[in-house]
């Protein structure tokens, strides 16, 4: 349970490519807790997974578009990852897209 320690296991295996940790990593940086909570380093490893097809990056990454959180809001941007989510058949993410 040392949550430190799965942090770096997470960031070792985002270093080695792996899209999942790089989602994990952007998911303790978006919560807090495991690490401070730093929304722009939330987005950058959702932008990281999200660049690499994950599809729950690209929804995460288009909330942080949508609401702002630790990059500038910008609607069209979220409906671009909300999108791309959609495509991959993300239930939510087509919600917010009305499909």
């Amino acid at each position: 349970e040392d949550k430190a320690e799965a942090v770096r296991w997470f960031q070792a295996a985002a270093e080695q490519g792996l899209a999942s940790a790089k989602l994990m990593l952007g998911v303790c940086f978006d919560e807090g807790g495991w690490v401070a909570e730093d929304k722009a380093e939330a987005v950058r490893w959702f932008q990281a997974a999200a660049d690499e097809g994950n599809v729950i990056a690209q929804f995460n990454l288009g909330v942080c578009f949508y609401l702002g959180e630790g990059v500038a809001g910008d609607k069209a941007e979220a409906a671009r990852w909300f999108r791309a989510a959609a495509e991959q058949g993300h239930a939510e993410a087509q919600f917010k897209l009305g499909v």
